[in-house]
Formats: C-alpha cells, structure tokens, sequence
C-alpha cells in the first residue's frame, strides 16, 4: 500500500478531498477529514465550535450503519432501559422536592417522610442506571467499531492495487481510525444523550402543562431566546474555529517543511526567511485563535445569563400565581427547576447536532471503501510442473482510460532465462511485471504461462510461483527469522540459513546477539538499505519460486553492496526465468536477452553486444549512462 508521489497520467491528487487521488474526470465527492476544535474543556461551550461535516446521503448510511446494531441487540436494549430509568428518575425527582417543600408548609409529616425516603429511592436508582448506561453505551460502541474494522481490515486486505495505488496511505488509515473513531465515540456519548435529551424535553413539558399550563408558557420565552443565541452564536463559533483550523494546517505543514528540509534552508542561507515566514503565520493564527477563545468562552456566561433571567421570570410570576392561590410553593420550586431542567436537553441535542453528522460522514467514507470491489479472484487452473514459460501477445494497457501506457507489446521468455527490460522513466517496464503479476488486467491481448492464460490460473498459485524483490524493500516489525520465512512459513531452519547464505546476509544475522531471532524494530529501520535487499533476497530465495522479478533491486546502494547483491542474484536467479528491471545497464549485461522499451513499445531486441553494435536506442542508453548521466 505504498503511496504514489508520481501518479499515472490522468489522475490528480485534491488537497481538498483528504489528499485522495482522483481520475481527473471523476467527479470532486466530499471526502471530510475531521478537525475538531472546542471552547473551553466541559463548558457550556462544548462542540459549539467544531467543524461539522456532512453525509451526501444521510438516509442511507444511518440504515447501513444500524445493521451493525443487530450484533449487538442485548446491550442496544439495556442501554435503552438504562436511558429511560434516568430520564424518569430526572423527571420525578423535581415533583418529590416540590411535594416535601408543600408537605413542610402544610406540616404534614408523614407526608415529608414519604416525599423524602422517595426521593432518595429515585436518587439511588439514578445513579446505578446511570452508572449502566455509561457501562452499556461503552461496550455498545467498542462492539460495533470491533466488527466494523473487522469488516474493513478484510477489504483491505483483498482491495485490487489498483485501488491502493491511487488512494493515499493517509486517507484509508483515516478512514479505519478516525472515521471509525467517530462512529464509536457518538455511539457511546451521543445516543444515550440524545435518546434522553428528548424524552427529557417531552416528559418536562408534559408535567410543566399538567401543573400551571400558564407558567409554561411563560417559561418558553426564554426557552426561546436560548435557541435564538445559540444558533447565532454557533454561527459564529463555527465560522472563527474553521479559519483557525486552517490556519493551523498551515502552520503545521510549514514546521514539517522546515525540519525535513533544514539542511536545504542552511545550505541556501534562508533561516531569517523561514521564521519570518512562521512568525507571520503564528502571529495570525494567534488572533484568530484570541478571538475563538473569547466567543467559546462566552457562551457559558450567555447561557447562564439567560437561564438566571428564566429563574428570575418564573420566580416572579410563579410567586404571583402562588400568592394568588392558582399554584403551591413546592410547584413553583419544582417549575424552576423544571424550567432548568427543560433547557439543558435542548442545548445538549443542538451540540448533539454536529456530532452525529460528523460520525454519519465517517461511516459514509467507511461504506465506500467497502463499497470497492475486490480483486478479480478468477482462475481455477493449477499448473503442474510449471516451467516459467512467458509469452505477451499483442497486449494493450492503460491505467486511465484514453491514456495507454503499452501498445501491442509482444514477448516470448523461455524457461530458465534471463530477461532484462531498459528504458527511460514512464517507458512501461513496471507496468509488464503489473500485469504479470495480475495487479492490473490488460486491455487487448494475453498473456500466458506456460501457454495457459493467466487469467485462467489460479490467482495465488501463479504469484505462489512468482517472486519479486523490489527496490523499496518492505519488512515488517517481527524477528529475521520471521521476515525471511514470510515467504514460506513451512521452511526449516536449515533451509532459512542456507538462504541467508546465498543472499549474503548470514555473517549480519549472526553477529546480532540473538541472531535470526532479532527482533527488527520499526520494520528494520535500523538496518541500512542494502541489508534491507538482501534479506528480501533471502525471502525470494525461500519462495523457491519458478519465476523470478527483480525492480531495480540495485539502484540505491553503494557499489560493494550493489557487488554483493548481484552475487545473491545470480544464484537467485540459476534455473529460474528472471525478468530484471534495471536502470544501470551495467547489471544487466549478462542477460540472455534484454528488452529496450519506449513509451509503451518495444523498440530493439538482443543481448548486449547485439545492442551495442546496432548504436540504436540502448546504444544511446548505455552511452548516457557511462557517461556519468542517469538514465
């Protein structure tokens, strides 16, 4: 899954969408990268600033995503029964006060006692359904993430190349990560708010009416009033914390430029250019962030301020209507706290807002990459004996429709030779071993192994028999042992040694304190990139394959590590059809045949002294080259 840094013609990368790659005539989709920025931590202000993005089909992926909850349908309905037990417990608490506050002034004891014992029921049976309903919500969420990146690690793992050459790294992590992440974290925080926060809303209105009709409404002016403020002020929040945001990328991607690259501002003098360059940017991104730190920060006075005005107003005429006799004392306590209690939910399920849209936009970029199709998987043929005979005919290829990159490509590889493919950068070569190896499939022609199309052969028994070392060598964070047998897990240790010998990394491996059970961390960072190539060639070795490929194995190490290298090789390559791309031509002049491309076409044919004689287009090459100018 390495990313591409020189796309194929007719592909373009939108900074815009996440940093994926398009085809320049797909149509530009919102692909949401989440950056959340809030006001102060647990103030009112919370997620009042955050940057909401949106699903295109909102419908859809909600019904798609409520299929994971049939996995988990026990703990989806305990969380439920949690939610309503709190919600009733919220509602009755208030009525209780109310009632002891009119049972102290009546003196009616008894009543007190029965208001009081009560009321410490429902304050225990609150805190135990809460306590499940964190409990429940919590391991809700981590069911459904746990079978949602399930789902996604086994697309991945059979997505075509295709699909993973042209998407970055960055955005298929994000979307096992963060994408996923925010369905997780709105599945344990927001449903249960959410299912609560209206039935809150719906039960507190219906005991308001059923007490004083009049108060209520009375009431829901400043009710009101707090939609219409934090509307606005949301507006303005969210405006302020997106050009922060913005802001902050830039200052980031120049911080990250400025380190990797420092070597460069030194060795050009540019030092006073680059801080002046961070200082201007700093200073900006510290008045935008001033200013979104003042208007969250704010918002918690705001609300406070209106909800003491709603105290205020239902005091004064709750007062009124209680001298009046139209209510009791313990119902006006019980209605301003009610009326509290009534516009917290709707603020919560205002901020709720942002969130859930933003997990639904996760889970919609979750579904389209599972949405991908496969790899082509057909083929049933298994080949016996298989020789390592290669044959393309007439085979047409593009990566991008209306942009060929092979024309009428033409080759017979016999069994047991040595093949070498040259040519400039872009001139096809890579693409061959591609649709070899069934990465891609062609557009016109066939080709064929051992006379079978390989279409028509089973697809892991034809890369079984293909092993290909390439110029970035891929190791994994495992022990040597573990790296070398990658290719073959039934291998015995003696067969494992006898490969480090033949690649000659042996002597490395058994100077490390515990040997091929060293443990290579950071996926063999530490090791220099010529060790790096020759364990891959130990693991080519232990393939023991018929076909063998080698990338460029050799163009970025130094000339005794490039000696030892072609060493390993060419035992590598006895009695195996070898196809080698190279750039230094120096390697390749053994080849039994060596194939000069240009521009999707094959252009000459022979070995290397043929070549040379003919002073055609490898005569230009190698001259170039011997010349000190790479190719």
């Amino acid at each position: 899954m390495n990313q591409i840094q020189n796309l194929p013609e007719g592909f373009e990368k939108r900074p815009e969408q996440g940093g994926n790659v398009y085809k320049t005539d797909a149509p530009k989709q919102n692909a949401p990268i989440t950056v959340n920025f809030r006001g102060r931590p647990g103030g009112p202000g919370r997620g009042m600033g955050q940057t909401v993005e949106h699903a295109e089909n909102v419908s859809g992926t909600l019904a798609r995503l409520l299929q994971y909850f049939k996995h988990a349908k026990k703990l989806l309905v305990m969380l439920l029964v949690s939610v309503v037990c709190v919600t009733l417990a919220g509602l009755l608490a208030p009525a209780l006060q109310g009632g002891a506050i009119d049972a102290i002034k009546d003196k009616a004891w008894e009543t007190l006692s029965t208001c009081v014992i009560t009321l410490l029921a429902v304050y225990l049976v609150n805190v135990l359904f809460t306590l499940g309903q964190s409990l429940f919500a919590a391991r809700l969420s981590q069911s459904i993430v746990r079978q949602m990146r399930h789902d996604l690690f086994k697309k991945i793992d059979n997505l075509s190349i295709k699909y993973l050459d042209t998407h970055s790294n960055g955005d298929i992590m994000s979307r096992m990560t963060n994408d996923v992440e925010n369905v997780s974290s709105t599945t344990s925080q927001s449903l249960g708010s959410l299912v609560s926060g209206v039935l809150t809303v719906i039960g507190t209105v219906a005991i308001m009416f059923a007490y004083c009709w009049q108060l209520t409404l009375i009431t829901m002016v400043t009710v009101i009033l707090t939609v219409i403020v934090t509307k606005k002020m949301s507006r303005a929040m969210r405006k302020v914390y997106r050009k922060r945001s913005a802001i902050l990328g830039q200052l980031n991607g120049h911080s990250e430029e400025m380190i990797t690259g420092y070597k460069s501002i030194v060795a050009y003098n540019k030092q006073e250019d680059v801080v002046e360059e961070f200082c201007s940017t700093s200073d900006e991104l510290r008045k935008v962030s001033i200013k979104a730190e003042i208007l969250g920060g704010s918002m918690g006075p705001i609300m406070n301020c209106i909800s003491n005005i709603s105290f205020v107003i239902v005091a004064a005429f709750g007062g009124y209507f209680a001298y009046t006799g139209l209510i009791t004392i313990g119902t006006v306590s019980a209605f301003i706290i009610y009326a509290k209690q009534f516009s917290r939910p709707i603020n919560e399920i205002a901020q709720l807002y942002g969130t859930i849209q933003t997990a639904v936009a996760g889970a919609e970029r979750v579904f389209a990459l599972l949405d991908e199709p496969d790899e082509d998987n057909s083929g049933e043929q298994v080949l016996e004996n298989i020789t390592g005979k290669i044959s393309f005919r007439e085979v047409d290829f593009s990566y991008v429709p209306g942009k060929q990159v092979l024309y009428g490509f033409n080759l017979d590889v016999e069994p047991g030779q040595k093949i070498a493919l040259v040519g400039s950068t872009g001139s096809g070569k890579t693409t061959v071993v591609n649709l070899l190896m069934r990465f891609y499939p062609v557009d016109k022609g066939e080709i064929l192994v051992d006379g079978v199309n390989i279409q028509d052969i089973n697809r892991d028994f034809l890369r079984k028999n293909i092993a290909i070392v390439l110029q970035d060598t891929v190791l994994f964070s495992n022990t040597i042992e573990n790296n070398i047998k990658y290719a073959n897990l039934e291998a015995t240790d003696e067969e494992m040694v006898n490969a480090a010998q033949m690649s000659h990394i042996r002597r490395y491996i058994e100077r490390q304190p515990q040997k091929y059970k060293t443990f290579l961390k950071q996926a063999g960072a530490s090791l220099s990139h010529g060790q790096r190539q020759l364990m891959a060639i130990a693991r080519a070795v232990l393939a023991n394959p018929k076909i063998l490929i080698l990338d460029e194995a050799t163009s970025s190490v130094d000339t005794r590590t490039e000696k030892n290298i072609q060493d390993a090789m060419v035992r590598l390559m006895k009695n195996r059809t070898s196809l080698i791309i190279a750039h230094r031509l120096s390697t390749i002049r053994d080849a039994d045949k060596i194939v000069v491309m240009d521009r999707g076409r094959v252009v000459e044919i022979g070995n290397h002294d043929e070549l040379l004689a003919k002073q055609g287009k490898y005569y230009e090459l190698y001259m170039t080259q011997f010349a000190g100018n790479k190719t």
